[in-house]
């Protein structure tokens, strides 16, 4: 039996993302500098259950005291995959969450967006719109990426309302993916958006409908 291959895609090694900042118009995503990011991080994200509620679905947090996560930031500087940034919001002066690239698969052209936290004052806003459309612009218009990835627990609403708000599709279910805080992830759910080789990339991002769904909101 033979099978005929209708399409070929060319595999070539792109960059990594780059750690430098990323200049929006409402937000700012810098490498996380511990010594300076910390205070607002921590205040931020501590000191009231609304606050630490943002904690429930990651791997780490809340931390015991700014020290401690002061060590956590450390980590994050010292990480290339992931790639960590702090998220300053311009017009209050503020460090309000952070975000990374991570998973970054080069040879095949593919990363994700992930470790994305916000202070509840700022979340469904446009910080966390700005923060996507930025590392969407650096990962298909820069990089020529492939395709980016976003994963969720199936709990958590906000994260699966504000992927599928941003353009990204729902992809797969993934069982029994993670043990987060000792506790069995059933289900993550993963959602992606790629672009295609060739021409249409250029048409289907730069001017199309994901890119523009974007913008609208900002």
């Amino acid at each position: 039996m033979s099978f005929t291959i209708e399409k070929t895609i060319e595999s070539k090694n792109v960059d990594l993302p780059d750690k430098n900042d990323y200049q929006g118009k409402y937000i700012k995503l810098s490498p996380a500098i511990p010594s300076e990011d910390v205070s607002d991080l921590f205040s931020c994200s501590h000191g009231s259950v609304r606050k630490e509620r943002l904690w429930t679905y990651m791997g780490y947090g809340p931390f015991k005291n700014k020290d401690v996560m002061e060590i956590r930031l450390n980590d994050c500087v010292s990480s290339n995959d992931p790639l960590f940034f702090t998220v300053h919001h311009l017009a209050s002066n503020q460090r309000v969450g952070m975000t990374s690239f991570l998973n970054i698969v080069t040879e095949m052209q593919r990363l994700e967006l992930g470790h994305i936290w916000y202070t509840p004052n700022f979340q469904q806003s446009n910080v966390n719109t700005e923060t996507i459309y930025l590392m969407l612009c650096e990962a298909f218009d820069r990089l020529q990426y492939r395709k980016v990835e976003w994963k969720c627990d199936s709990r958590n609403t906000r994260s699966r309302t504000a992927a599928l708000r941003l353009g990204f599709l729902f992809d797969r279910i993934f069982r029994k993916h993670m043990i987060v805080k000792k506790i069995e992830t059933e289900i993550q759910l993963g959602f992606q958006c790629w672009i295609p080789n060739g021409h249409l990339q250029k048409r289907i991002w730069k001017n199309g409908c994901i890119r523009i769904l974007i913008e609208n909101f900002l």
